[in-house]
């Protein structure tokens, strides 16, 4: 996103809303007016259309359960209303306290999301054609975007500073987020069953492993024998905890020492060979190694804490009605 080009002019007292709107908002309650901000209204369709795609997302995943697609589309549709009046607490903060984005900065973002969007001007007008918008809705629609976003860098994110100090005292205080478990290097020769009371692939099992005890590398014979997505890495599954294995596997894995092979594994439709190449005892990540993921929960939860504050404080200078 490019700077914002704001242009101070002088400030303009922030007034409530006339109470025809109001009367207006409630003569239109059929109509499907969901909330009221400042003298813009908000309406169901906008709600529907702005949550639309989390909504066919749930449709998917609670296709069987529809009561709980319910609760959870409602809940989808209630953030998005109050996501929606967040906005529009934030265009109309941009709109009477001395900002403003002229015509010309508007058109280059425009002309930006365009290209980045949709590649060439006919493309758009195809694809807001399939969507019932307009151009210049189009265009309303980019330019709240923009002055959102960068009113809340402006107010939220420059003002965040996360210390040396603060990102060790988070890894302190939560040992448990940078606990690693019992690991084990581990390499597997996977050998498909033909039937369930197949004899043959345990004896090809079998034979590998006295190919092993006679020298041959682990590597090597699963490169030759392993029927599975790793034969051309050797079978190599590289530093893995017990939860990532099923119990059968992880109780043999861990059983074995570094440098040692299991015995044929015969489970299900498959017969498996493990090899451990090393072990490390459960650990906690250094520092060093998640300072850029504690910084990122930090800022986060620091970004969410300041948005919070200001807009409430954009709410005490506000009117708002729901419906």
């Amino acid at each position: 996103m490019k700077p914002l080009r704001f242009i101070s002019v002088l400030a303009v007292a922030i007034c409530a809303p006339a109470l025809s709107v109001v009367k207006a908002a409630e003569a239109r309650l059929a109509d499907g007016i969901k909330a009221v901000v400042n003298n813009r209204a908000i309406t169901y369709a906008e709600v529907v259309d702005f949550t639309s795609e989390a909504e066919n997302a749930l449709r998917q995943q609670y296709a069987a359960q529809p009561e709980v697609f319910e609760q959870k589309l409602n809940e989808l549709r209630n953030d998005g209303l109050d996501q929606l009046v967040e906005r529009q607490l934030i265009l109309h903060s941009f709109d009477t306290e001395g900002y403003k984005l002229p015509d010309s900065a508007l058109e280059e973002i425009v002309q930006e999301r365009i290209r980045e969007q949709f590649g060439d001007r006919v493309t758009l007008m195809k694809t807001l054609q399939t969507r019932g918008m307009t151009l210049e809705q189009f265009r309303q629609q980019v330019r709240d975007q923009y002055v959102a976003a960068a009113l809340r860098n402006q107010n939220v994110q420059r003002q965040v500073i996360i210390s040396p100090t603060k990102v060790r005292d988070y890894y302190q205080s939560h040992p448990d987020n940078f606990k690693i478990e019992d690991q084990v290097k581990l390499r597997m020769i996977a050998l498909n069953k033909t039937l369930p009371d197949d004899t043959n692939t345990i004896a090809l099992a079998r034979e590998i492993l006295a190919k092993l005890k006679d020298g041959a590398t682990f590597v090597e014979m699963a490169g030759v024998y392993s029927q599975d997505s790793q034969q051309r890495q050797g079978g190599d599954r590289g530093w893995v905890e017990r939860p990532v294995l099923r119990k059968e596997l992880a109780d043999a894995a861990f059983a074995l020492s570094p440098g040692q092979a299991s015995e044929p594994l015969n489970i299900e439709d498959r017969v498996y060979l493990l090899f451990v190449e090393d072990k490390k005892a459960a650990h906690a990540k250094p520092l060093a190694d998640v300072r850029d993921e504690i910084e990122r929960t930090l800022r986060t939860e620091e970004q969410a804490k300041l948005q919070r504050q200001w807009v409430e404080g954009l709410k005490k200078k506000s009117f708002i009605r729901y419906f």
